[in-house]
């Protein structure tokens, strides 16, 4: 046996991770997509195959533990939590607490403080939402975006509860319900609810259709990491 010398590279800059929904088969590659090329370190947190404000919940006692299995020889410039629902049951500074319990990051963001940051940049006050989930899912997180000053006037849903159910919702059935929604709404955006909900390809045709921003969960999270870690991001439509 033969012992050789190495020497050691120098680190890359800071990545970013992302802590995905064990059910969610759509957000890792969105997020590819979004952010190119960037170091993007992904890890998964158990998650229920029905989406309930109780199972929503439970995801707290499992998040600090899915972000220490992410690369512990780095500091994260930002991290994403990968629910929308969850983040408003649980609550945004509940999120941001247990990821740092499990990992060392400059930031953390969801896709709550991600849309709220995207209507302000954009300077929209009044979204049309439209769910996958029953109402009562997506009724706390309208509160949250009321309490930062964003209307949510018209709400649409697929009703649906089975996580492996929506990410197979075509984009045709998405397309069809945006374009009622908005349909003589007052509104001066679009949010499409839902990080396992195939929304990317779709928001670029509404928005030419509806002439609003069209905003979608990965769209919004994957614009606020890039914006919190100083990095290029990938826009789509008009978040840029």
């Amino acid at each position: 046996m033969s012992d050789y010398s190495y020497t050691l590279a120098p680190n890359d800059a800071p990545p970013v991770g992302l802590i995905v929904l064990q059910t969610d088969e759509t957000i890792e590659r969105d997020m590819r997509r979004l952010l190119g090329d960037a170091p993007l370190y992904v890890t998964r947190v158990p998650s229920a195959p029905v989406v309930t404000s109780e199972t929503l919940q439970q995801m707290a006692n499992e998040i600090s533990g899915a972000a220490s299995l992410l690369p512990q020889a780095v500091e994260f410039s930002a991290i994403g939590y990968g629910c929308t629902s969850g983040t408003a049951q649980i609550g945004p500074n509940q999120i941001a607490d247990l990821v740092k319990a499990g990992t060392a990051t400059q930031g953390v963001t969801e896709p709550v403080s991600a849309l709220i940051a995207a209507c302000n940049h954009l300077g929209i006050k009044r979204l049309a939402f439209l769910s996958p989930y029953i109402a009562e899912v997506s009724g706390r997180l309208r509160n949250v975006l009321a309490d930062a000053d964003v209307q949510t006037p018209v709400f649409g849903s697929f009703a649906e509860e089975v996580e492996e159910k929506v990410v197979r919702i075509d984009e045709p059935s998405i397309i069809n319900a945006a374009r009622d929604l908005c349909a003589d709404a007052q509104v001066d955006g679009l949010f499409l609810s839902c990080t396992n909900l195939r929304t990317l390809d779709v928001v670029a045709p509404l928005e030419a259709e509806l002439d609003i921003p069209v905003l979608s969960s990965n769209l919004v999270l994957g614009w606020h990491m890039a914006q919190l870690a100083g990095m290029p991001f990938s826009g789509l439509g008009r978040l840029r």
